[in-house]
């Protein structure tokens, strides 16, 4: 239904009621797992996309139950509030829209209003920085990409064009490579975009510079506290203005670190750009202001606490610089991370969490660090803790850190199957629901073999999950929420596999635009409910109604509809 976000307070708290209408023909009381497989989308057979050559047994039977119990449903773009259908879509907006119900305009759908309504630069957040554009420097630090997925090259484009027209006299850019969410070796234009955009600012009179670089899974962009020595290299070349290679510009930088150590774009070691002298151009000292301009939260709180924390023990800091600091976006609503931002997060009310507490459904959610706050805070509508701790139980399964996944694709699958099995046979729960990350953290590596293995690591910790369901009668609901691990490679306007110079297969690292499956089924299903086929542009948003259904309710009015309908046999 659009992008409302502000239904909530224009109902009034007087006529407002988290009670649910009872299902004319659907039961209460059944336990339903509830299953999320990370990256897990559907695509061509083919030897590159590794759900099809895994042995996934317990996935493919349930897609037998096609069109009844099995189908698909898109997870990327406009269905997840993304601006355009060339938008791939992620985990944070595929867990808000699985838990939310409805459509919320999204990271860069906010920026993009924000941007061209002139809204940005009436905010707080661009006032509190503005007032060190007299004096001091504005650092902006964030990934050089037109991935859509964590920032945009045009956004920055745009940024540096509104900060110049407002007053920013010395502006330092710090980037960090992708080769994630695009493809390797992009790098380099990219670079040369903002080099040019930042000469034509010189130009007029406007002292801007790129000051630092490196690669986003080296420098700076790590997540979950998996490994701060990622943060604390980026610090280094951002603040203190030390790294292990110096350079006088940034192309130089980032054509000499590829070509002579063979790193890709994710991997590239801290830079520094220096001037004649060989002194660093840029570091981050007292009186400046610091915008971090990801839109994407997981990859910039870390940062963001470093930034900002006085109290910080992570790694030495060495000099810890008075400056204003604003994200983007609020990284973390209920960290109140960082303090300032630029642009306000959705205001994500009643999602179906919420509302089945509020009406007895008893829940239990599981995934390990990686994706734990993906089950748990984004499904609640970017909302941290408990609705009711009586009535909810999470657990986190603690990842294996330092490491690559590709090394251990396994992951904590098995683990976090046998945690959902023990809470469904213990009869405490009504909802047990799991993150299993495996396609998503493994196909992130452009390993296909490890991520053959870790797709049938997934489908075994589902069908344990599914064997626990048929025990106590139950019913489950399988699904996902975005692609990647069903299709490695990047491929030309054909569908076929494009090569790089030397003849290789260009390995594709990044989410995908295909829909992804959901599934619903168990002995507690009840006879003749089935997917209704009157909803073929069904996304994510309507797996929440779905759900609440299945637990015997009707969903609020202004939810995206639900899925199934129940037809007399």
């Amino acid at each position: 239904m659009g992008f409302d976000s502000h239904i909530f307070s224009e109902m009034g708290s007087s006529d407002f009621s988290w009670k649910l209408a009872d299902h004319p023909k659907l039961p209460k009381g059944k336990t339903i797992a509830l299953v999320v497989l990370d990256g897990w989308g559907e695509a061509n057979p083919d030897k590159y996309n590794c759900i099809h050559v895994a042995q996934t047994p317990t996935m493919d039977s349930l897609k037998q139950g096609a069109p009844e119990h099995w189908r698909l449903v898109r997870a990327h773009g406009k269905a997840v509030g993304l601006p355009t259908e060339d938008d791939m879509g992620n985990s944070e907006v595929g867990h808000n829209a699985l838990g939310a119900g409805r459509i919320y305009a999204q990271g860069a759908k906010l920026v993009d209003l924000a941007l061209a309504s002139g809204k940005i630069y009436g905010g707080e957040g661009f006032k509190y920085i503005k007032e060190s554009f007299d004096n001091g420097t504005l650092h902006l630090i964030g990934l050089l990409s037109d991935g859509g997925v964590h920032s945009r090259l045009d956004q920055l484009q745009l940024l540096l064009k509104g900060v110049s027209e407002r007053g920013a006299k010395r502006i330092r850019v710090h980037i960090l490579t992708d080769g994630r969410d695009v493809l390797d070796g992009s790098s380099v234009g990219f670079v040369e975009t903002l080099e040019n955009d930042l000469a034509k600012l010189r130009e007029n009179g406007i002292d801007a510079q790129i000051a630092s670089g490196g690669g986003r899974m080296y420098v700076t962009m790590d997540r979950y506290e998996n490994d701060w020595e990622v943060v604390k290299r980026g610090w280094d070349a951002q603040v203190l203005g030390e790294a292990p290679y110096k350079f006088k510009n940034a192309l130089e930088a980032v054509k000499t670190l590829r070509e002579e150590l063979k790193v890709n774009d994710q991997y590239l070691p801290p830079f520094v750009i220096v001037d004649e002298s060989g002194k660093p151009v840029g570091p981050i000292v007292d009186g400046d202001a610091v915008v971090t301009f990801n839109f994407r939260a997981d990859r910039m709180t870390m940062l963001a606490k470093a930034l900002e924390y006085e109290d910080f023990k992570h790694f030495d800091r060495v000099r810890f610089p008075k400056i204003r600091y604003a994200g983007m976006l609020q990284y973390d609503g209920e960290l109140k991370l960082p303090n300032k931002y630029l642009v306000s997060p959705p205001e994500i009310e009643r999602t179906s969490g919420e509302y089945l507490v509020h009406n007895g459904v008893r829940t239990f959610a599981c995934s390990e660090t990686v994706k734990f706050g993906h089950v748990t805070f984004f499904w609640n509508g970017n909302r941290s803790g408990y609705f009711n701790a009586d009535m909810e139980e999470y657990v986190e399964i603690p990842s294996d850190s330092g490491i690559t996944f590709n090394v251990k694709p396994l992951m904590k699958a098995l683990e976090i199957g046998e945690k959902a099995r023990d809470a469904i046979l213990s009869g405490r729960f009504h909802q047990v629901r799991v993150n299993i990350p495996n396609g998503d953290m493994v196909g992130h590596t452009g390993d296909i073999e490890a991520t053959v293995v870790a797709c049938k690591a997934a489908d075994e910790a589902v069908k344990m999950i599914l064997d626990a369901i048929e025990q106590v009668g139950g019913i489950y609901v399988v699904t996902a929420d975005h692609g990647n691990a069903e299709d490695m490679v990047k491929r030309n306007k054909k569908g076929e596999p494009l090569l790089d110079k030397e003849g290789k297969i260009q390995i594709l690292t990044s989410h995908t635009l295909q829909p992804v499956p959901i599934a619903i089924g168990g002995p507690g299903l009840a006879p003749g409910v089935r997917f209704r086929k009157d909803v073929p542009e069904g996304g994510l948003a309507n797996v929440a109604a779905t759900v609440m259904n299945l637990h015997g309710f009707e969903a609020p009015s202004d939810y995206e509809t639900t899925l199934i309908e129940v037809v007399d046999n």
